[in-house]
């Protein structure tokens, strides 16, 4: 058993560092996240699973937590996997793919960032939300494992180099971490200027 747990924290050491190789895209994230709140937009994000879970932490930060006792307000994010009864109407009327797209043609604007997050990167849903946001003129990000169908339409796309599911969650709710705490100072400085 104590095998199984040094392994893992083994993994997690070693994804942990190869995100060192993905710092310029996380800045790019940060730098998206910035620049969409300064222009009046909003952060979007979604996901299935575990990564619908992360979704809404980053959102969670976004809005309070990371925001500080330096910071006069939290920064606009949007969860859209958090009110199952949405998540099951649009599923049962339209079909589970539709979940998010329905739901960004609705919420999202021109200006926007869109976050979509799937540890495969080919989450059927999960990219037609992506697609509709890019009609839209919203800018977007893929958080994926090793990339897939999700990395290839987004305009940033975050890569996690792992096949295990658990390691690249980890490394999606780093990430998210570390773009709340550069674009909280950012707009912390904007905010106090």
């Amino acid at each position: 058993m104590e095998d199984t747990v040094l392994r893992a924290i083994g993994e997690h050491i070693a994804v942990m560092e190869r995100l060192r190789e993905l710092s310029e895209r996380i800045t790019q994230v940060a730098s998206a996240v910035t620049d969409a709140l300064k222009d009046g937009g909003k952060v979007v994000l979604f996901g299935n699973g575990g990564s619908s879970c992360d979704a809404q932490h980053i959102a969670a930060e976004m809005l309070g937590i990371t925001a500080g006792r330096d910071s006069k307000k939290g920064l606009l994010a949007i969860a859209l996997a958090d009110n199952s009864a949405l998540l099951t109407a649009i599923g049962n009327d339209l079909g589970y793919e539709q979940v998010f797209s329905r739901q960004v043609e609705a919420i999202v604007q021109k200006g926007d960032l869109v976050i979509g997050i799937s540890t495969s990167g080919n989450s059927p849903n999960v990219i037609n939300g992506l697609s509709a946001a890019k009609t839209l003129g919203a800018k977007t990000v893929a958080l994926t494992g090793r990339g897939g169908e999700l990395a290839k339409l987004a305009d940033i796309a975050i890569p996690v180099p792992s096949d295990s599911v658990p390691r690249v969650q980890e490394a999606h709710i780093t990430i998210g971490h570390i773009v709340c705490e550069v674009a909280q100072r950012a707009m912390t400085k904007e905010y106090l200027t």
